[in-house]
């Protein structure tokens, strides 16, 4: 079993910033992909920023040039820099982490999300 909490969000003032952190806890020991998604209300999640062993850093275009990821893989971690934020970042914000365990087994858990409003 491997659960993910977020922490880190809050309500700030458009051009503000924020410092997302996802810690996993359980069996996952091999980290391949780490990733943050966002769901606003109405609207299908979607991808912010991913990050894996393998391959380049992705962004959704919408966030390029103001969030960075971030991640520790030997503690489990992942962050999620956002600066000059705007309103339309405004989201529920959700971490998960692809891995697999000491024998061998996947999961791709995800987060319970954390709250992120970006209002004057």
């Amino acid at each position: 079993q491997v659960q993910l909490v977020e922490s880190g969000g809050g309500l700030v003032q458009p051009g503000g910033s924020l410092r997302l952190s996802c810690a996993a806890s359980g069996s996952i020991f091999n980290i391949v992909t780490m990733g943050w998604y966002r769901q606003a209300p109405g609207k299908e999640r979607e991808l912010v920023a991913r990050i894996t062993r393998v391959g380049p850093t992705n962004y959704a275009d919408s966030v390029k040039g103001r969030f960075t990821i971030s991640g520790d893989s030997a503690k489990k971690t992942v962050y999620l820099q956002m600066n000059s934020l705007k309103p339309e970042d405004t989201a529920v914000y959700y971490c998960s982490i692809v891995g697999s365990g000491a024998t061998g087994q996947w999961y791709h858990p995800w987060g319970q999300g954390t709250q992120v409003t970006v209002s004057s």
